[in-house]
């Protein structure tokens, strides 16, 4: 009877060890868990801020590439001026009328033309109807507009971006030229 007790009891010792050490576990697993999910949600918070920054940094560069030469409405400050006319600064603006998207309400027939010019360019690659909704990638595509048509002066750039190659030609433009040079001035 002694040596059951015996056994009993060193088998019970053992089933609670077992049961501690488990419990452990389980409690080392949870906290791992718990501590790989808050890392995760920092990580997914530190990469927005990156690339936030990183886009800030594409658009600063694109600003001081493109603009280099001087005119006298003083073009460093016309893209952002453009900018805020299209969009308010907004690179999430949308208008569904006329599907204008992005800073620079960029619709897709002006990605189709870019695309154009850039196959006639012998280059190997294209903007999606998406790149609409980046900053850098619309600059891009503005830049690549403006160098083809030979737009240097930042009223030819203003009135064709606004009305397309011959926006010059068209009456229609001054009123948007006027809102752009009058966001320039300010």
């Amino acid at each position: 009877m002694k040596d059951s007790v015996q056994t009993f009891l060193w088998i019970a010792l053992i089933f609670l060890t077992t049961v501690f050490f488990t419990m452990t576990l389980v409690d080392y697993e949870n906290e791992i868990k718990s501590l790989e999910q808050e890392l995760e949600m920092q990580t997914d918070s530190l990469n927005c801020t990156i690339d936030s920054l990183i886009l800030e940094i594409d658009t600063l560069k694109w600003e001081s590439e493109i603009w280099d030469f001087n005119i006298q409405n003083n073009t460093t400050h016309l893209l952002s001026a453009l900018m805020f006319v299209e969009s308010g600064n907004n690179d999430s603006a949308h208008a569904k009328g006329e599907d204008a998207v992005g800073v620079l309400q960029i619709r897709k027939t002006m990605v189709n033309d870019v695309n154009r010019i850039l196959k006639r360019q012998g280059k190997d690659y294209r903007f999606t109807y998406d790149d609409r909704w980046l900053r850098n990638k619309s600059i891009q595509m503005f830049d690549i507009y403006c160098k083809h048509y030979g737009l240097t002066t930042a009223e030819e750039i203003a009135r064709c971006w606004n009305g397309g190659p011959r926006g010059m030609d068209k009456e229609a433009t001054v009123y948007y030229w006027n809102k752009v040079q009058d966001h320039l001035d300010s």
